[in-house]
């Protein structure tokens, strides 16, 4: 009995050996004036190889989550992928923002903070790559439209991005999720809503720009305005992955869905040369 509970602790501690870092930082917004609560995800040879470098996956959550969300509802094993990939992984709090700079309120401005400030402060403080190769950003439903959103307007920052059940339509939702709090009433300001939705941002991209991963689930209420961002991607001419799979809008389908945009993700950067000193 002994000899079985001294295996069965050596197995427990080569566990957490290879357990990433899960740090909760407070990350400073000047243009918000305010601190924002952070995530970050380390592989645990940051702290035995200094000279390591890693890429970065931004994780962004969806309306009425928080930067936790990914890691206690969805993904638990984040911080063991982080060791077995390499990576490192960021998980920003954004209030039900759209990740969109709101033109009229000045406590929502977070595409400055998540594209400008929060890269800042990861590549200031952890061991990243810091360049474009090295970031990619996906997310899940608001996060979703948030991670094509930020990529597509600003392909100096990301090299890759991702959706996952992505709200990248926003407006057949015109009362849902507090949209209005950022873009005002969409009856009355309908311009301003058409200039904050990602299905109106492809053309600030050509095809080679980014790498782009895209999937939703058959039973979700974002399905049709996925499939139309496909459509028009494929009219543009910007290659890209799309993928239907059965599922609907839950943590359920983002667990499944997130393993295949971090092999995704994982190929883009072994194709940059990037990934290997983190082995």
């Amino acid at each position: 009995m002994k000899k079985i509970s001294m295996i069965l602790l050596t197995l427990a501690v080569a566990l957490t050996a290879r357990s990433g870092n899960v740090d909760t930082v407070l990350v400073h917004s000047d243009v918000m004036n305010k601190d924002i609560k952070t995530v970050v995800i380390t592989p645990t040879q940051t702290r035995k190889n200094r000279d390591a470098r890693y890429p970065v996956v931004y994780l962004l959550h969806g309306a009425t989550g928080n930067c936790k969300y990914w890691l206690e509802k969805v993904k638990s094993t984040l911080p063991e992928i982080a060791d077995e990939k390499g990576m490192i992984f960021v998980t920003p709090d954004a209030l039900n923002s759209w990740y969109i700079d709101s033109p009229i309120n000045k406590k929502l401005q977070y595409e400055t903070f998540t594209s400008a400030e929060l890269v800042r402060y990861i590549d200031a403080h952890y061991p990243t790559v810091p360049k474009r190769e090295g970031r990619a950003v996906t997310g899940l439903s608001m996060g979703g439209h948030g991670a094509l959103y930020l990529a597509f307007r600003h392909k100096d920052v990301y090299g890759a991005c991702g959706s996952m059940s992505g709200g990248v339509d926003f407006r057949p939702f015109p009362r849902n999720w507090e949209i209005r709090l950022s873009l005002g009433e969409m009856a009355s300001n309908r311009k301003r809503w058409d200039d904050h939705v990602v299905v109106n941002q492809i053309s600030r991209i050509n095809n080679g720009d980014l790498s782009i991963i895209i999937d939703c689930g058959e039973g979700d209420f974002f399905l049709e305005v996925n499939k139309t961002l496909h459509e028009r991607l494929l009219g543009r001419g910007i290659d890209h992955d799309f993928t239907l799979r059965p599922g609907a809008h839950n943590p359920q389908y983002w667990h499944n869905a997130i393993d295949y945009q971090l092999l995704f993700f994982q190929k883009y950067f072994a194709a940059k040369g990037i990934g290997a000193s983190a082995r």
